[in-house]
């Protein structure tokens, strides 16, 4: 196997923590040669992690692609709203790019994106980790088998959990849809990719509905104060507490998320000082806390998604309906039941993998460094490709535009003509 060698453009949760990890588990597959990162503490965390030199840490993306290409790939793991910029420029300089989902929060960035990739023929993967997993992997093998007959209607949920809907989207980097991205697009484009690639059919109209519905102001206990740290009332008894989240909590799973500092002093630094200490009931947030869409395809199936962030787990669950036979599936549990008609049910063994999203981190990086081998002859675009992605990105900004006008249907097709043209204006 030919060790490749990557750039990394980011260093926060995803960078460090996903494909950092599987450079530094996989040394002979990947070797992290340059970081390009704005905050210091990152940077000289990763020089230390990857072994880096102060010559191969960078301060930006202008900077460590600026003249030629250092290294075989990039991996690009920046904020939503900066994804575009340097993938434009990693491909003109004749790297094969993984680009953490979602590819942009602007329909007319992804679609000149894939046709970037086209226009230098290069790989522009996008990090749609689901595909890659045991779990969906073996439905779509069933549904591929005919055991189902023909889908007529899919019916899959997300269930953020109350903990991280509360860390990422209330407190955390993705609270406001104008600075990242809008819900359906950042936490749910891998729904959406899921169902367009289970479907394996256009979809050609969506309609869509949901709110901020608990997390506002309005909704704050009397006696509360603006960060759990301040002597709230109600702190002890709050689901949300952030005490209860990150310092009580022992497994600490969160902790590196809020600071590089994961001390009982740094944490508690964190939470009287940064964002995570907040009051849910008093933070800055917009995105949404639910959401459901439906869609309709091409040959007459439909499919209906519910985002919630009012569960007690993160978990994602799936009902796919057939003329032959039902499949349902919980994907956290590993447990798939196939129904045929006429005949007893037959629950499918799934192989376990570990690492997050179900294996599905792994996988991605694993089979991307794969195509850019092109092992055993291999030379496609591969399973998540920004052709590909395209698709589910635009049932998203479908989804959205639907649900900010009141639950109107919107056709993909209308929408693809608007934003092709914008794109090559």
């Amino acid at each position: 196997m030919n060790q490749m060698t990557a750039i990394l453009v980011g260093a926060g949760a995803r960078g460090r923590f996903v494909y950092g990890a599987y450079a530094k588990k996989y040394p002979e597959e990947v070797k992290i040669v340059a970081v390009a990162e704005p905050d210091k503490e990152r940077r000289e965390l990763a020089a230390e992690e990857y072994g880096l030199s102060s010559d191969q840490l960078y301060d930006s993306w202008e900077q460590v692609l600026s003249i030629s290409r250092k290294a075989d790939v990039a991996v690009i793991s920046t904020q939503d709203r900066m994804h575009y910029a340097p993938t434009m420029k990693a491909l003109e300089l004749g790297y094969d790019v993984l680009l953490e989902k979602p590819m942009s929060p602007l329909p007319g960035e992804v679609i000149a994106m894939a046709e970037a990739s086209r226009r230098y023929n290069r790989l522009l993967t996008v990090s749609h980790v689901l595909r890659y997993t045991p779990f969906w992997s073996k439905i779509k093998e069933l549904i591929l088998s005919g055991s189902i007959g023909r889908i007529v209607s899919i019916q899959l949920s997300e269930n953020v959990g109350y903990f991280h809907m509360a860390h990422s989207f209330v407190r955390g980097n993705w609270n406001k849809s104008e600075e990242t991205s809008p819900m359906i697009l950042q936490k749910s484009c891998h729904d959406m990719d899921i169902l367009s690639w289970l479907m394996d059919d256009r979809c050609i109209k969506v309609s869509s509905y949901g709110s901020l519905l608990h997390f506002r102001k309005e909704n704050a206990p009397t006696s509360s104060t603006p960060r759990c740290t301040d002597g709230c009332a109600v702190e002890r008894e709050c689901p949300y507490s952030a005490i209860r989240i990150y310092e009580e909590d022992e497994k600490n799973e969160w902790n590196r998320f809020i600071t590089n500092n994961v001390t009982p002093d740094g944490v508690r630094e964190a939470l009287q000082s940064g964002p995570f200490g907040r009051c849910v009931y008093h933070c800055d947030n917009n995105v949404v806390d639910h959401q459901v869409v439906n869609m309709e395809f091409q040959n007459g199936p439909t499919a209906s998604f519910t985002m919630s962030g009012f569960s007690h787990d993160m978990s994602r669950t799936v009902q796919i309906m057939g003329t032959l036979g039902e499949i349902k599936g919980y994907m956290e549990k590993n447990e798939i039941v196939f129904y045929p008609f006429g005949k007893k049910m037959i629950e499918i063994p799934v192989a376990v993998e570990a690492g997050g999203h179900g294996g599905g981190d792994e996988g991605v990086m694993r089979e991307f460094l794969k195509q850019a081998r092109k092992e055993n002859g291999i030379d496609n675009q591969g399973l998540t490709s920004a052709e590909a992605s395209v698709q589910s990105h635009m049932m998203a900004f479908a989804a959205e535009e639907s649900r900010l006008n009141g639950g109107n249907s919107v056709a993909i097709e209308e929408m693809n003509r608007r934003y092709t043209h914008s794109s090559c204006s």
